[in-house]
């Protein structure tokens, strides 16, 4: 007889399949500050890892501003913010952000994924329908399945198959166009003019979720909205402050109306705690320094320009991303493990990416160069993927 109940033998067989299938995830243990170079499992290593894309998880700054926060307010809000969690740094930082961003309105939640959950059922529902690209982000579907909204997905970044999609879905109360406005996967971006001039022509709600583009796009990082020129024309912009702000929590910016609705029926709004002291303040440290120069920007874009054109030059598929992310195209998810490994073991910290973060045969390295990295770091990891990459036939 089994000394486990049905449910976990199954359990236990299907992760048994993970390891057989080269889909086991092996986390990692970091034992130091996120930076160009980290220390993993006991070993320094160049990061080509973090969302970290302008360096300020361990920005002297930040670090600061947290410590006089903590000092002033203490850690936590002790509860939902409707009942005793609002704390005079949250407003601030929504208030700050929606300058930023040149927007009605900001909403602050626990993370992106929690803005998604809190924003798309609370603006659809039964009854209504989503038009979602293909290639959305885990969190967008789950919030759509949320919604108990009908969803219709349209092929990746084509906009005349949302136009057929539209045309064909005739039985609904309300519409929501969601995509992502930086593909994390992939690199590329939604054609949110396109996006735009459907929503209006349709009367269609439109949302985007810039998690990736998020102190990357627009003047000095202002998104992708910014990047476009389109302020006031899209509806939600969902925002993520883990990624290129350093620190965590979400955004949702947007018209004053879907902001207020938001603070009423958006669930992890209503029914987790806020934002934790030390996070807001880090957060707003970082929209000043943000405000006050494109420096930081500035580097990250020339490193994606140097490692794109050195990865390419060495003969990689690296996809066709027009960010600083920067898929490294292998297919095969053994394949991409090994070349994993044995980038880690020449000091070079790139984890391996397969389903179903990605399709079948999709499997790669994702490079996630940041304005943390030198150019002598850049010139060393391009060495090392070419030796790797060689070794692997791969490359020449």
């Amino acid at each position: 007889m089994s000394p486990h109940p049905p449910t976990l033998d199954y359990i236990a067989d299907q992760l048994e399949d993970l390891k057989r299938e080269n889909l086991f995830n092996h986390i990692r243990t970091i034992d130091s500050p996120m930076d160009g170079h980290i220390v993993v499992d006991g070993r320094r290593v160049l990061n080509f890892c973090a969302n970290n894309y302008l360096g300020l998880a361990n920005h002297p700054r930040l670090k600061d501003a947290a410590k006089r926060a903590i000092d002033q307010y203490g850690i936590g809000p002790g509860a939902v913010r409707t009942i005793a969690g609002t704390m005079t740094l949250h407003e601030q930082l929504e208030k700050r952000l929606a300058e930023f961003k040149h927007a009605e309105a900001v909403v602050t939640l626990q993370s992106g994924f929690t803005a998604n959950l809190a924003a798309i059922p609370a603006l659809v529902g039964q009854g209504d329908v989503i038009f979602s690209d293909r290639l959305n982000h885990a969190s967008i579907i789950d919030g759509c399945r949320l919604s108990r909204a009908t969803i219709v997905a349209y092929e990746h970044n084509d906009v005349d198959d949302l136009r057929r999609k539209i045309a064909d879905t005739t039985e609904y109360t309300r519409r929501l166009i969601i995509s992502d406005g930086v593909f994390s996967m992939d690199g590329d971006i939604a054609p949110l003019p396109e996006l735009v001039a459907v929503a209006e022509e349709h009367g269609i709600l439109l949302m985007v979720d810039d998690a990736h583009g998020e102190g990357v796009l627009g003047r000095g990082g202002r998104g992708i909205v910014d990047h476009f020129g389109l302020h006031g024309r899209v509806d939600v912009e969902v925002g993520t402050m883990s990624k290129a702000f350093g620190v965590v929590g979400g955004i949702v910016a947007g018209k004053q109306v879907i902001i207020d609705w938001i603070k009423q029926r958006g669930r992890p709004f209503l029914f987790s705690s806020a934002m934790t002291v030390p996070d807001v303040a880090a957060c707003l440290e970082a929209v000043d320094l943000l405000e006050s120069s494109d420096d930081l920007v500035s580097r990250l874009w020339s490193n994606a320009e140097t490692m794109k054109a050195g990865l390419r030059a060495l003969g990689f598929d690296i996809g066709s991303s027009t960010t600083p992310i920067i898929p490294l195209m292998l297919g095969d998810v053994g394949l991409a493990r090994e070349f994993s490994r044995r980038l880690f073991e020449a000091d070079v910290f790139a984890m391996a990416i397969g389903f179903p973060t990605v399709a079948k045969g999709k499997a790669r390295i994702r490079v996630m160069n940041t304005a943390a990295h030198t150019p002598a770091d850049l010139e060393e990891a391009l060495a090392i993927f070419q030796q790797v990459g060689s070794g692997l036939g791969v490359v020449r």
